[in-house]
């Protein structure tokens, strides 16, 4: 009996690439070398995806670090115990030492709530300039494979750096350099690890970092509860350090990827990478002659500019129209993704347990994608998620019983990630490789413009829950409206350039004019 659902393995010697006297396109090639995804193509998806943990504990970790301790008023304070800010200081005490959050080190506890969301917003903001700084560095002139490696060391070392800091200023001065530095893991990561294998296993490929981001959500909330009463830099120190190692290896043991290779005209990088990530029995078939005959290189893919991408997807009407409507999408999910877990605090419920929650249902969103990606409609799936996340998060305002306000929150964030992790796979089917990180990175950009708001708005809601969850509920509810101007792209092709996505296209049209 066949297992329907085997395991990634080795391409059999039977299966191995026939040397054909013909040409092949760069996807037919890679079908014919790496079409099944075997061990070392799992192993490097999976390292790769790995990146996604150290970016969600440094996106989160706010949700403590910066969180306002409880107080209590002193058993001798003759004053109402009501408002810190309307006391005398000598009449309270914070619960925990000072040092546990950046609120009370720092005496920021009457500084107003703009204030404290700002220095939240600071990283979001560093994430919005970095993107737009290095967002094509990855299609241009580092390659996937640097600017991931890149991105991860800035952040993770700024981090550290963080720790370090004895006021405000510098402390926000190094969550916006950390911000910066992790603008583009996300996307490095996806676009890398879903170029490495076929058409066949890239939706499954690229769900792996889905994974990864709750996993590393999940652990914030666990390190955070085992320092618990100890210094806010403990934090910071612990998530990290072990990112910077985690840099390190990547840089020795990840591979580039292959498209990018092949599009920039580096032949025997290309080959020498196929050969690498191919099964062992069939790499005796990847000869040079088998790259020298087989292979079709355009001469006009080799050179680009730092900003030739971006100018390639606004000077086309219909890349334009695609990216524009993603990127709102993007915004108004992005507002909800980030906001809502800095809104937990809001809730009548304990936060450690809130955020657990938060975090543990990205799992099941995550493994619902990966099982059902292949079936999924983009469109109408990401269009339903939006609506239904705006219903939820409206309604969560409307209640009071705390047991169903998170369990509100929880089925509107639920609806939320699901959206954001199928936009993002629908976003690389809509571009061809040439601008595909481009595009993927200015999705990200939607994603954290509206996460800048996400802290702000969630400050505000302390004193009214519609003025953020209220807010987040109509945002994604009407930005996803944008998603019926895209066209439909389950099971489609990946493309290289814009001329052959255009001819592809016109194709279609014709066919179903003719029909």
């Amino acid at each position: 009996m066949t297992d329907p659902n085997p395991l990634p393995r080795d391409t059999p010697e039977s299966e191995s690439p026939r040397i054909v006297e013909q040409q092949l396109s760069l996807d037919d090639t890679i079908e014919r070398c790496i079409g099944n995804c075997g061990r070392i193509q799992f192993f490097q998806a999976t390292l790769i995806s790995f990146a996604y943990f150290f970016d969600a504990q440094q996106c989160f970790i706010s949700v403590f670090t910066d969180a306002e301790p409880t107080w209590h008023c002193n058993s001798l304070s003759n004053s109402p115990c009501k408002n810190i800010c309307r006391i005398p200081r000598d009449s309270w005490n914070w619960d925990l030492p000072a040092h546990t959050s950046i609120i009370s080190e720092w005496s920021l506890e009457c500084s107003g709530s703009v204030i404290t969301g700002l220095l939240a917003s600071t990283f979001y903001l560093g994430c919005l300039v970095g993107g737009f700084v290095l967002s094509t560095l990855a299609d241009s002139s580092l390659g996937r494979k640097n600017m991931l490696v890149l991105s991860c060391l800035l952040m993770s070392v700024s981090g550290v750096l963080t720790a370090l800091s004895t006021n405000v200023w510098m402390y926000t001065a190094f969550r916006f350099i950390s911000g910066f530095g992790r603008s583009t893991i996300t996307t490095c990561a996806l676009v890398l690890s879903t170029e490495l294998v076929g058409k066949k296993w890239r939706g499954n490929v690229g769900i792996i970092g889905f994974i990864c981001f709750p996993i590393g959500f999940l652990s914030l909330p666990g390190i955070a509860y085992l320092t618990k009463g100890s210094s806010w830099r403990l934090l910071y120190m612990w998530t990290c350090v072990p990112a910077v190692v985690y840099s390190v290896l990547s840089y020795f043991l990840v591979c580039e990827s292959p498209r990018w290779l092949y599009i920039k005209g580096r032949k025997e990088d290309f080959a020498k990478t196929l050969r690498s990530i191919s099964a062992p029995a069939n790499r005796s078939s990847l000869t040079n002659s088998f790259f020298d005959k087989c292979i079709k290189w355009e001469d006009e893919w080799l050179e680009t500019d730092l900003y030739s991408t971006i100018k390639i997807l606004l000077q086309k009407s219909w890349t334009l129209r695609r990216l524009a409507s993603v990127m709102v999408v993007g915004f108004g999910v992005g507002m909800s993704y980030y906001g809502m877990p800095l809104g937990l605090g809001n809730l009548a419920f304990d936060l450690y347990w809130s955020v657990v929650f938060n975090a543990f249902i990205e799992i099941p969103s995550t493994l619902l994608i990966f099982f059902l990606i292949g079936k999924l409609n983009r469109k109408f799936s990401i269009l339903g998620l939006a609506i239904l996340s705006g219903i939820f998060s409206l309604t969560c305002v409307l209640v009071r019983w705390k047991g169903m306000q998170i369990g509100l929150e929880l089925i509107s964030f639920f609806s939320a990630v699901t959206a954001l992790d199928l936009v993002m796979i629908y976003t690389l089917e809509l571009f061809p490789t040439c601008v595909r990180n481009s595009a993927v990175s200015m999705l990200r950009q939607a994603v954290l413009f509206g996460g800048l708001f996400g802290p702000v708005i969630a400050a505000a809601g302390r004193q009214n829950r519609f003025l953020s969850y209220g807010v987040f509920g109509i945002t994604i509810a009407v930005c996803g409206l944008f998603v019926t101007l895209l066209p439909e792209t389950r099971g489609r092709t990946f493309y290289d350039t814009i001329d052959e996505e255009e001819r592809k296209n016109r194709a279609l049209i014709d066919g179903v004019d003719t029909a």
